[in-house]
């Protein structure tokens, strides 16, 4: 039985939610401002054929604070450590969007998406479909949903809304049970977070426990509490296909190389066959 999350999650979700009403009355702007945009063919596909390859992909985040951190790079410019973070061999970048405790904003999701050209993934608490459509006018390749924060019925809803808008989705879990609602929905990339959001606690051995669960057919992702290639080794063995990495190449001084250390790890390519 689904409970709404309790905890720092369930404060954000909440903050969420309020949001999503505050701008639901756009929802006909923005498809239409959607419907003027390039098409976005194929884009779970695109998406997941970003993160995949031979040796370990990083998603790298353009984060100011956190709720487990506070301050990280408040002054960051969204577009300039984007830039840095490609030049470093990123294959995706993660903005996050969420206004109060992360210090992002949708004008740092429209900066990024702008100046790079790898996809752009709009990271915040989502609870519903305005809010992917704002992700798409702003140039989002990607959104990410957390099984936790959403019930029974807002998954599949979400799930057909980014269809809808031409999102790819970057499902995100954290035990077994979760697994099974983000396959029955039909995620093909899937995240798994070492952070239990409600707690803010990291048990570095979730990742590596549940990557080797998930299909072959859909891209793994290592999510939190990595900040070097001997954090991520783990998760590489266990057959990731890719790593989120926020806090340590947001906070670095030399974006270009922290992503670039973390790049290009081997990874195993038996252990979810």
């Amino acid at each position: 039985m689904w409970t709404f999350p309790s905890g720092t999650l369930g404060e954000l979700t909440r903050a969420s939610h309020v949001r999503a009403r505050r701008v639901l009355s756009t929802l006909p702007e923005l498809r239409s401002a959607a419907r003027d945009l390039p098409p976005a063919p194929l884009a779970a596909e695109a998406f997941a054929a970003a993160l995949r390859g031979p040796a370990l992909r990083v998603i790298a985040e353009v984060k100011r604070a956190s709720p487990s951190k506070g301050a990280i790079n408040p002054g960051i410019d969204a577009a300039v450590q984007a830039a840095h973070y490609v030049a470093g061999g990123a294959a995706a970048i993660s903005v996050l969007t969420e206004p109060t405790r992360f210090g992002g904003t949708l004008d740092d999701l429209s900066a990024v998406a702008s100046c790079v050209t790898v996809p752009a993934i709009r990271k915040d608490f989502l609870v519903h479909p305005v809010q992917l459509w704002e992700a798409r006018v702003r140039g989002a390749a990607a959104a990410l949903l957390i099984v936790r924060a959403l019930s029974p019925s807002e998954l599949p809803m979400l799930m057909e809304a980014a269809r809808e808008c031409g999102l790819a989705t970057l499902v995100e879990i954290r035990d077994e049970e979760e697994l099974e609602r983000a396959l029955e929905v039909g995620a093909t990339v899937i995240g798994v977070n070492n952070r239990n959001l409600e707690t803010l606690i990291i048990d570095p051995t979730t990742a590596p426990m549940l990557i080797p669960l998930i299909p072959a057919h859909c891209v793994a992702v290592a999510e939190s509490g990595m900040q070097s290639a001997h954090d991520i080794a783990p998760s590489a063995l266990a057959g990731a296909d890719a790593v989120l990495v926020g806090s340590a190449v947001s906070a670095s001084a030399d974006p270009v190389s922290a992503v670039r250390a973390l790049a290009g790890i081997p990874r195993s390519t038996t252990a979810r066959r």
